[in-house]
């Protein structure tokens, strides 16, 4: 065990905060799967759902291991190289895109031959930020144009956040977002930010107009369900939307301080994304306002230390990736809570690396991947740096050594020439007078 923990390297707090999450999502997924159990066959087991999301789990963290190995600068040209890719995906989606059970949406595609759903739009993320990261660094010295950004940048941010908005609102929402932030840490232009920014709403609402002229359009589907969600929550109408709040606070009121106990809870039975959307209700029913304070300030030190991480980045890239890769799971997580405390009106968000799931967990690992691999670049350098002066210092010892040895050598051949009798003359009386 202690060889394995040595072959891990960069960051090994983020390690640490990455694996407690995983091993605590174990008792809320088996406990809250029983609702799935129930609809897939009628038995209530929900041991399958626990070995499935063991295995979703396992190879999460292989991908973190194979990622991490992988210096960080190699992906500044996958992701110019893998964002086309991604849109072909993002099209292939929104045409044939798949439902999985418990949804109402078409946002997976299934992997041919393996029979496995991939979520594209958490790729698409994931590959966007990274884009992003590599054109503000790679521009900061040389103050391109507005249009040349225009062009290079914001058409490819642009053309990715319409092929997701149709099935995603709240998944672009939130990628805007960050992209904005990221223009501002790469510090691009504060008058420019305002303009895209101006320019995303106009977007936006022009999106909305075309779906009320167009509401039979499939592409214009959840434009209606959007509206609703948004309507209930400023309003007391009731819905389906409004079920699920309502279980999720009942959930949490019956936790009270210490909770009902593992795998004791009762609304689970109710909610129908008991283990994914509102698995943080079942986390505050079973183990109380304590356990649901200990998820949150685990993530809250999850996200200093990404603060950390990107301080210590050498590079202005390594700084942009850890906050494009690392925020957005922070915040993708207090969207989640507050989603099931009813702070937020109801999304798609998931809580990262405690929810069920299989391409979200995968991708959520790639990026920490990415993030733990920025960090060993760090912790590399400096070993390196240690090294060379180890090197260094040795090399110096040998020298005077060997200097020390030499000096040595020629007292002992001057002393041998002072007092020798050794008689190289042809006056054998020589040696004796010269002394």
């Amino acid at each position: 065990m202690k060889e394995l923990v040595n072959k891990l390297k960069g960051d090994r707090v983020i390690w640490s905060f990455v694996a407690l999450l995983a091993l605590f999502s174990f008792m809320p997924v088996f406990s809250a799967s029983s609702n799935l159990a129930y609809i897939g066959h009628g038995t209530g087991n929900t041991l399958g759902y626990l070995v499935k999301h063991l295995a979703h789990i396992c190879i999460g963290f292989l991908i973190i291991y194979w990622v991490h190995k992988v210096p960080y600068h190699y992906f500044r040209a996958i992701s110019k190289i893998a964002l086309p890719v991604v849109w072909i995906l993002l099209v292939y989606t929104l045409l044939k895109g798949t439902v999985i059970a418990g949804a109402n949406a078409s946002r997976w595609i299934q992997v041919p031959f393996i029979g496995i759903t991939f979520q594209t739009s958490t790729m698409a993320s994931i590959i966007l930020f990274i884009y992003v990261a590599r054109y503000l660094s790679k521009t900061k010295e040389e103050n391109e144009p507005f249009q040349v950004s225009l062009v290079q940048l914001w058409i490819p941010v642009f053309i990715t956040l319409a092929l997701i908005l149709p099935a995603n609102f709240s998944t672009t929402a939130l990628i805007f977002c960050m992209v904005m932030m990221l223009a501002f840490i790469g510090k691009y232009p504060l008058k420019y930010i305002g303009f895209i920014l101006g320019s995303g709403i106009a977007m936006l609402v022009f999106f909305l107009l075309v779906a009320k002229a167009f509401p039979d359009s499939r592409f214009f589907s959840r434009v209606s369900t959007w509206e609703s969600r948004i309507m209930n929550f400023t309003t007391d109408k009731p819905d389906e939307d409004d079920y699920q709040i309502e279980k999720a606070k009942i959930a949490i009121a019956s936790g009270k301080l210490g909770g009902l106990g593992p795998g004791k809870s009762v609304q689970k039975n109710f909610l129908p994304q008991s283990s994914s959307d509102f698995i943080y209700a079942i986390i505050v029913e079973e183990y109380g306002l304590i356990g649901g304070l200990m998820v949150l300030i685990l993530y809250l030190l999850l996200l200093f230390r990404f603060v950390i991480a990107s301080h210590k980045a050498n590079t202005l890239f390594g700084k942009l990736v850890v906050v494009g890769l690392g925020f957005p799971l922070i915040f993708q997580a207090m969207i989640n809570m507050g989603v099931a405390v009813e702070l937020l009106p109801v999304t798609g968000q998931t809580l990262p690396l405690i929810s069920s799931g299989g391409s979200s967990i995968w991708m959520t690992c790639f990026a920490l991947g990415i993030i733990i691999s920025v960090t060993k670049k760090d912790e590399e350098i400096v070993e390196e740096q240690l090294e060379r002066e180890r090197r260094k210092e040795a090399l110096q010892r040998l020298i005077d050594k060997e200097l020390a040895e030499e000096d040595l050598i020629n007292e002992k051949e001057v002393d041998a020439e002072m007092y020798s009798i050794e008689d190289n003359s042809k006056n054998p009386m020589n040696a004796v007078l010269n002394k």
